[in-house]
């Protein structure tokens, strides 16, 4: 019998991975909500921020795009800008799990 209390080595060491892994998930999870990006329109006239747990943290419009475009315009920009900050999130999430992810899918 191991320290755990199991005496087949093959549970033991696939316990003892599990912890691992769960622990790789938390550091991920942790990881994804101290990140911060940012998202643009296409000309970049609105900016939106958001944080790893899908917060959106604030908003910055070009004060030139006030005066160029009317209020259904910028309203159409600020939709793009949190829909591509949406986007990056989801690459960004993605990426720091893929590491995790491989893990599990390792053979045993």
């Amino acid at each position: 019998m191991d320290s755990a209390g199991y005496s087949d080595p093959e549970v033991a060491d696939m316990i003892a991975r599990l912890a691992r892994q769960q622990e790789e998930i938390q550091q991920a999870r942790q990881a994804i909500e101290a990140m911060q990006v940012k998202g643009g329109s296409r000309g970049r006239e609105v900016v939106a921020t958001m944080r790893g747990t899908g917060e959106l943290t604030e908003v910055s419009i070009d004060p030139e795009a006030l005066r160029r475009f009317d209020a259904h315009d910028i309203g159409a920009l600020v939709t793009e800008a949190v829909a591509d900050a949406q986007q990056r999130l989801a690459k960004a999430t993605d990426a720091r799990f893929a590491p995790v992810l491989a893990l599990t899918d390792r053979p045993t």
